[in-house]
């Protein structure tokens, strides 16, 4: 103030002087000199999650940077740069802890000279979600200094859509969608055949690891054929789709009426690509055999047909904290199972190879439908604990096996009426393959369209935890898991289904054998029943 006072009382001169001076010094302290060192930056950058990526930046005219200071810091923290150069060197002794080992100067474009040719770029690699927002390119000299921020947006694709049906009174269906994993929100969206329908009862939520799930129902006629979409804004959208025919009617509710289906189906994006994702952990409830309404209830939840992405959630339970194990743990309970001896003229076996009798053309006492006529079980039976085998649906040099089925059954007698359906009330878990199609033979039906086919089978059976899960053992991958509540003595279950030629085989483990990178643990080839 005393300052102020006496050049208040000088010359309009001397404040003129005083002013310029002022001005001048303040100029040369906000900005470089003119000509001599700009930055230039490309804006916004995205990245995927847990990927490498680049910020670019860079001089302008080019010029070497060789001995410049180089700075890389986040808004705000000018004196914990994520990285910095000076002196010909990278100096880390005050750089943020979190990006120790993870940045580089990298190049804005495959024509790019580097840091002689004035590219400062920064390469950073395995981007977390703390890693999103605005970045400082600070680059300073004898000359000057110039700075611009680059925006970094982290994303996560996440799971694919996991669907749930539920029946409900009144031919309706409470059909539900739900996917997590995602970063930032996801759109959600649903459809039929024909058109979008109103995306309604949409939340959102937070997962610990940072990650966003969302979720989605409406109610639909029990039979309907509707789809749901989960993707991030200007991305390629994942899919889930169900059809669902043929709901309980009064007086066929057996133990899984009223119950539930869940499954997912994911659009096979990268498959033209040849890009194979293996599973990461699969979630279920604690409460894994009892409706909320008091009901029993039969559960499958389909991943991905044989391309698996990320991690799929029970709808109505987000986050469940139970893992269904992954292939490399389901084998460690492998069991050499064998086929029953029990004589079936409409069965060829040799070993452990299984194909129908070759009827001549004939066809079967009850038709062509695959039925409990080709159907025979496996030995030993199970009443506790884990257990895993293998089933082999063809070789890499033929057509792999089109019609199958893989499971379990509590049933002493098979029903040969070809009306009667095995389903879990009379004691059958399974999954079936036939030209076209996957399914699960619960009730309601669910149909799944075939993108792939396995070459081998994998079945985990967790009695106590009443869990069922089939993997395809080449791609690693869990196909889906099916859950009830055992309550007697099973038996792994096959049926080579009709009409086709391709054979099935139980693949026997021994404790000589080295399993391939495929997962394979077959020592050699057994001879198929002429």
């Amino acid at each position: 103030m005393k300052v102020i006072s006496s050049w208040s009382q000088g010359s309009t001169m001397g404040s003129l002087i005083m002013y310029i001076v002022v001005a001048l010094g303040a100029s040369c302290s906000a900005a470089p000199v003119s000509g001599s060192l700009v930055v230039l930056v490309q804006s916004p950058v995205t990245v995927h999650h847990g990927h490498t990526t680049t910020l670019p930046c860079w001089l302008n005219p080019p010029q070497s940077a060789e001995g410049f200071e180089v700075r890389w810091y986040r808004h705000n923290n000018f004196d914990s740069p994520a990285m910095l150069y000076r002196a010909k060197q990278f100096d880390d002794t005050s750089q943020e802890a979190s990006y120790k080992g993870r940045v580089s100067f990298g190049l804005k474009d495959a024509a790019s000279g580097g840091r002689k040719e004035g590219d400062v770029s920064l390469q950073l690699v395995n981007a977390t979600l703390e890693d999103a927002g605005d970045y400082v390119c600070y680059v300073s000299s004898d000359q000057g200094y110039d700075s611009e921020s680059v925006s970094l947006i982290v994303t996560e694709r996440g799971a694919p859509p996991l669907l749930s049906a539920v029946w409900k009174e009144d031919n309706v269906m409470n059909v539900s969608c739900e996917s997590g994993g995602w970063y930032p929100e996801p759109i959600l969206r649903w459809s039929d055949q024909k058109q979008v329908l109103d995306t309604k009862n949409l939340n959102y939520r937070k997962e610990s690891s940072g990650l966003v799930s969302v979720h989605s129902w409406l109610l639909v006629a029990s039979s309907s054929e509707v789809y749901c979409s989960v993707g991030l804004s200007g991305e390629e959208m994942k899919e889930a789709g169900v059809r669902l025919e043929n709901p309980p009617q009064p007086g066929e509710q057996g133990s899984s009426a009223a119950g539930w289906v869940a499954f997912t189906l994911a659009m096979l994006v990268l498959a033209v690509l040849g890009v194979l994702y293996f599973i990461k952990r699969r979630k279920k409830a604690n409460s894994r055999n009892d409706h909320p309404d008091g009901k029993k209830d039969h559960r499958v939840s389909v991943d991905t047909l044989f391309i698996t992405l990320a991690q799929n959630f029970k709808v109505q339970k987000p986050l469940l904290e139970e893992v269904i194990p992954d292939l490399s743990t389901a084998r460690k309970y492998y069991v050499n199972v064998t086929l029953d001896k029990k004589e079936n003229q409409y069965l060829k076996m040799k070993n452990n190879i299984l194909r129908d009798a070759n009827l001549g053309g004939a066809d079967f006492p009850d038709g062509q439908k695959v039925t409990c006529l080709t159907a025979i079980k496996g030995t030993p039976g199970f009443s506790s604990g884990q257990h895993y085998w293998e089933v082999s649906m063809g070789r890499p040099s033929t057509v792999f096996k089109q019609s199958w089925w893989v499971g379990v059954t509590s049933a002493t007698v098979f029903p040969l009426d070809a009306d009667m359906s095995p389903t879990p009330s009379n004691g059958f878990w399974f999954m079936s393959s036939s030209p076209g199609r996957f399914q699960f033979n619960t009730e309601p039906k669910v149909f799944l369209p075939v993108h792939f086919r396995p070459q081998t089978v994998g079945v985990y059976l967790d009695y106590d935890s009443g869990e069922l899960s089939f993997y395809n053992v080449e791609n690693k991958s869990l196909i889906g898991s099916l859950t009830a509540k055992f309550t007697r003595e099973v038996f792994p279950l096959f049926n080579p289904g009709k009409g086709d030629k391709a054979a099935m085989e139980i693949i026997q483990r021994t404790e000589q054998a080295q399993c391939s990178d495929t997962g394979n643990c077959i020592d050699s080839p057994a001879q198929e029943p002429e």
